[in-house]
Parts: structure tokens; sequence; C-alpha cells
């Protein structure tokens, strides 16, 4: 591994345009279930799929927001972990960074990151249904007392800015994440099965523009074949190790 780790940060050492992709299991070593592992006690009872789609939400509004609210009490409790603090550093070593993420958690930022594409949207942002007003934090509603609350300019429902089961990805990031994977030098994925798309077909994009593609899971993936270096193990375990080696190598240390 340790020699793994030594070529892949000779790579990265030659980037100057590096997109990390990172996916569920980055926010899991923080603490934070996925969406289906989240449906447990209370919430076993009800299909995901209710508390996923606008349709849903129509039902039952008020059921929808606390399935919400108790998703967002554990974003809130979670702290970024060293998977995520190493990503951050890399800004430190490379000239430019770029995270693009299917998580909705916002610990990339917290932890430092300062240009992430969320494909899947925020769990810390809000909009009204009809989408005419969008990008509200949970101060901008703080003094209602209804569930779920409406939004502070047109009185419709508010609910996250997460994308449900059945919509599009917002297409500025969307856009956006492509027009990176086509551009950059190398491409660093991070916990993700690469099961999910468009997500999934971002690092072949990348691949087939002549980046080099890195892969960290703890188990080989749908990425996997198509990575130039794969790194088996946790990204709080690989991430920091290639982070600390990737600082002599961008020094032309590592011969």
């Amino acid at each position: 591994m340790q020699n793994q780790i030594q070529a892949a940060a000779r790579r990265l050492a030659e980037c100057r345009k590096l997109v990390v992709l990172t996916g569920a299991g980055v926010s899991k070593e923080s603490g934070i279930p996925t969406f289906r592992e989240a449906q447990e006690g209370l919430w076993a009872q009800y299909d995901p799929m209710e508390m996923a789609t606008q349709e849903g939400y129509l039902r039952n509004p008020p059921l929808v927001w606390r399935w919400y609210e108790y998703r967002f009490g554990m974003v809130e409790a979670a702290q970024p972990n060293p998977g995520h603090r190493a990503i951050a550093d890399l800004e430190q070593i490379l000239p430019q960074v770029t995270v693009v993420t299917q998580n909705i958690d916002g610990l990339h930022q917290v932890a430092g990151s300062t240009d992430v594409v969320e494909l899947h949207g925020s769990i810390r942002r809000f909009k009204c249904l009809s989408e005419r007003h969008t990008g509200f934090t949970r101060a901008d509603f703080a003094d209602q007392a209804e569930i779920p609350p409406h939004c502070p300019r047109c009185g419709d429902l508010l609910r996250p800015e997460v994308v449900w089961f059945g919509e599009n990805l917002p297409m500025d990031a969307l856009s956006r994440a492509f027009d990176l994977a086509e551009t950059c030098d190398a491409m660093l994925v991070v916990g993700t099965s690469g099961a999910v798309q468009p997500a999934a077909s971002l690092p072949f994009l990348a691949r087939r523009a002549g980046a080099v593609v890195i892969d960290v899971n703890t188990e080989r993936d749908e990425i996997a074949c198509v990575s130039h270096i794969f790194l088996q193990g946790p990204g709080g375990e690989v991430l920091p190790a290639l982070v600390a080696v990737l600082r002599v190598a961008s020094r032309g240390d590592l011969g």
C-alpha cells in the first residue's frame, strides 16, 4: 500500500487541476448513515420513497419535515473526519482543487474546502416548493412555529434543497461537474461505489479525456476498473497518508 500511495502522490504532484469526487462513504466515516440506513427506529415503518419525493411531501408535509429535522440533527452533530480535512489540505499543495460531491451534509465546507460542487444539493439550505426562492438557511425561518415552515418571501411551503427521487440534478452543478471531468489533470475518487448515475460516469469521462484517475475505497468498486491506481481502505486513513506523502512529492523529494 505504501508503494501505491507514493505512486499516487507522484502523479498528483504533477497535477495543476484536481477534481475530488466523493460519495456516501466519506460521510459515513463521520457517523452519517446513508439515506436508507437512516430508516431505523421510529422511521423504520415508513417507506423511504414517501420521504424523498414531492408527492410524498404533499401527502404529509409535517411527517416529511420531521424526518428531515431528524436527519439534520445527525448532520449538525457530525464533524468532518480526517478524510474531509485531508481533502481540504490539498488546496495548500496543488494549484486548483475542486470537490464534486454526492453528499448533502456540507461537511466538506466545514472542513475548509472552498470550491465544492454539490450534485445532490444540501440539507443545510431550503427553497419554496415553486423553486422561485432558494438558498434559505434555518435562521431565515427560525421565528416560525409551524411545521413545516413557509417561504419568508412568497408563503409557499419550504422544503430541503436536496434532490428528491424523480428530480433532475441542478443543471449548473451537473454542467460544471462534466466540464471539470473533461478538463482536469487528475480525479481522486473517494467513498463512492460508482453505482449512482450520472456521478458514476465522471471518472470514466475523466479517464477518456486523459486524466489520471485514483480510486480510494474500502472495497473494489465499479470505478476501480477505470482507475490508474486503486488505494484500498477508508478515506479517513488513506487520504491523510496520501497528503503527507504528497507534501514531500510536491517538493520533489521522493525521487
